[in-house]
């Protein structure tokens, strides 16, 4: 889609025709071919035609990032695909807004994901963006939802970040090829980062970015949503508040763990026997390296020194990790493990594994289950030695 296609759909004419997409992209049960007939009688520009009936299924595909605010929204397919979640977007707004920023821009907007949350925050927020097509989307996003913010086409190179209060940046982590995971392929690319950082800047990076590349005195802060880790957010010394962060969000609300909570910090790991609860803490907080505090939490230890798994002898629910209940100690190998769980009718079971050569569907089907009961098996090691327990989730 070029910039005057999308600029008609921004008239009277073009909004109608989207409401035509819409309604024929459910119609159709999602099917494009049928949508497209319904589409084309009444618009005879297949250009224009093929515009609306793409930002009907953006639309309803981006409803999983932005919810009730997605059918009023403009997109392109790569901009939604890179675009924040909004509920995580809208944790970041809200702690950058409690740090009271003058105003904030974002350098490499897209479509506006994060000037959406930036401005339902209270900020004052700029964006720029180089591609044209995705900084008339932004202005469209902004106004389609009442709120306020500008929106020019730049280069971010060109920016002063000291004009404003924050700058926050979204390095593209893709290129020609796929994902780019070397932090110097990163546009804008690394140079850039440091140099906000060493600012007023918040940058959102990959979760697997290494420990070791963070600057001293810059937070690291990772995001977990419905259990998923979508993000590192590194915050400038001028905006944190810790070193290490874990932040999940669920149903129940935002909680955060930080390596404050943490006794262990420069101890030795705090290893123990199984006991009789086990915990698989969440995967923000194993990217923060925050485990042993999971650990302090539930008033416990790990199983092995090396893996993630957290046991205890006290029951605890707690938002850094799933609970479990450990019903018994099954046969590790395959064979003797087969013929426990027929012994027990288990024909249909969750495989959760960390830190054995498992492949959990492989596994599954080699096992043939039978029978009528339910279970969740966890593989894994308990100090070096591995290990096959039944548990069940509370």
């Amino acid at each position: 889609m070029d910039v005057p296609t999308l600029e008609w759909l921004l008239t009277d004419p073009g909004r109608d025709l989207l409401e035509v997409a819409m309604a024929a992209y459910v119609d159709a049960a999602g099917d494009p071919v049928r949508a497209a007939t319904t589409v084309r009688k009444s618009e005879r520009d297949p250009e224009r035609a093929a515009a609306a009936l793409t930002q009907a299924e953006l639309r309803t595909r981006a409803v999983a990032k932005f919810g009730d605010l997605a059918p009023l929204m403009f997109f392109t397919p790569d901009a939604l695909e890179q675009a924040t979640r909004l509920r995580v977007a809208e944790h970041r707004a809200a702690r950058l807004a409690a740090a009271q920023p003058t105003s904030v821009v974002d350098l490499g907007c897209g479509i506006g994901g994060d000037l959406i949350a930036f401005a339902r925050a209270g900020l004052t927020a700029a964006g720029v963006d180089l591609d044209p097509v995705r900084v008339v989307a932004a202005r469209a996003n902004l106004a389609a939802l009442g709120l306020p913010g500008a929106v020019e086409v730049a280069d971010v190179s060109d920016i002063d970040p000291r004009g404003f209060g924050a700058a926050f940046a979204d390095p593209a982590r893709r290129g020609a090829r796929g994902r780019v995971f070397d932090i110097d392929g990163w546009t804008p690319p690394w140079p850039f980062v440091l140099g906000l950082l060493s600012g007023n800047g918040l940058v959102k990076v990959a979760p697997g970015i290494p420990h070791d590349v963070i600057p001293g005195g810059v937070e690291a802060e990772w995001v977990s949503d419905a259990g998923d880790v979508k993000e590192a957010v590194l915050w400038a010394p001028m905006f944190a508040t810790t070193d290490r962060r874990a932040t999940v969000i669920g149903d129940g609300g935002l909680a955060t763990i930080t390596d404050e909570d943490d006794p262990f910090i420069g101890q030795p790991r705090p290893v123990r026997d199984l006991g009789a609860f086990l915990y698989e803490p969440d995967g923000a907080v194993i990217r923060a390296h925050l485990v042993t505090a999971v650990a302090a939490g539930v008033d416990g230890g790990l199983l092995d020194e090396h893996i993630a798994y957290v046991t205890s002898d006290s029951s605890f629910r707690t938002p850094f990790a799933r609970s479990y209940r450990v019903l018994e100690e099954v046969p590790y190998r395959e064979k003797p493990l087969k013929a426990a769980l027929r012994e027990r009718s288990i024909g249909s079971l969750t495989i959760k594994k960390r830190g054995v050569e498992i492949v959990p569907e492989h596994l599954r089907k080699r096992l043939d289950l039978r029978g009528d009961n339910t279970a969740t098996l966890v593989m894994t090691r308990v100090a070096g030695t591995g290990t096959a327990l039944l548990v069940e989730p509370f």
